[in-house]
């Protein structure tokens, strides 16, 4: 796909993908990545293929390799907020917008565009197997969003978010209906709904006009 969009014109052509879109604390990450056509290191793949061992270790071999990269988010209560699909263009333009120069092109990981203008945007579905800018940005954004919802543990012992990263587990919900979502909860998501103690706190979901489906 950069050979193709390259062919068209696009000299510099950036891969973006997200993680965090269906978890219930933390924010949801976007990498932006740009790489320059050489061979990727081996073994790189959708980032949801890799064990977090490997996945920490090819992101390592990842940011000395790709030719510029950066990473953008949007804090729980900026999904609040906005809602998820402006959220993620929040994060989005916040990466693109970071790297050291902007792209003429970027692929985007998925069949909505949730990006849209001034960028030249093409989507395609499974991109993060068929591109390696792409490959390379979920693995990027993957380990960034992993490590920041492991540094929350010390101060959420009870939450395991150094395991589920704020998606739900077993751990996760337990520790919801005893003591309640924490400051890094997105509090217009459902899950409060199954909460009898904790559902007033919900706040309503911002208009849905325009919202993409969150799986």
């Amino acid at each position: 796909m950069e050979r193709e969009l390259q062919r068209g014109g696009a000299v510099r052509v950036a891969g973006v993908d997200e993680v965090g879109r269906g978890a219930w604390a933390g924010p949801v990450v976007v990498c932006a990545a740009v790489t320059d056509g050489t061979d990727p290191p081996e073994g790189l793949t959708d980032s949801k293929k890799l064990t977090p061992q490997r996945r920490i270790g090819i992101a390592e071999q990842l940011r000395p390799w790709v030719y510029d990269h950066a990473v953008g988010g949007a804090e729980p209560e900026e999904i609040d907020e906005l809602g998820m699909t402006r959220a993620l263009r929040l994060a989005a333009t916040r990466a693109l917008e970071a790297l050291a120069a902007p792209p003429d092109a970027v692929i985007l990981d998925g069949k909505h565009d949730y990006l849209g203008a001034p960028w030249r945007v093409r989507t395609e579905i499974q991109a993060d197997l068929t591109s390696i800018a792409v490959a390379a940005a979920s693995v990027l954004a993957k380990v960034h969003r992993d490590a920041f919802m492991a540094g929350l543990h010390p101060e959420f012992p009870d939450y395991g978010f150094d395991t589920c990263v704020g998606y739900p587990s077993p751990v996760h919900r337990s520790a919801l209906a005893e003591f309640g979502p924490t400051p890094h909860h997105r509090m217009t998501w459902s899950y409060l709904d199954d909460l009898p103690e904790w559902r007033h706190l919900r706040k309503p979901r911002p208009d849905p006009g325009g919202q993409i489906p969150l799986l």
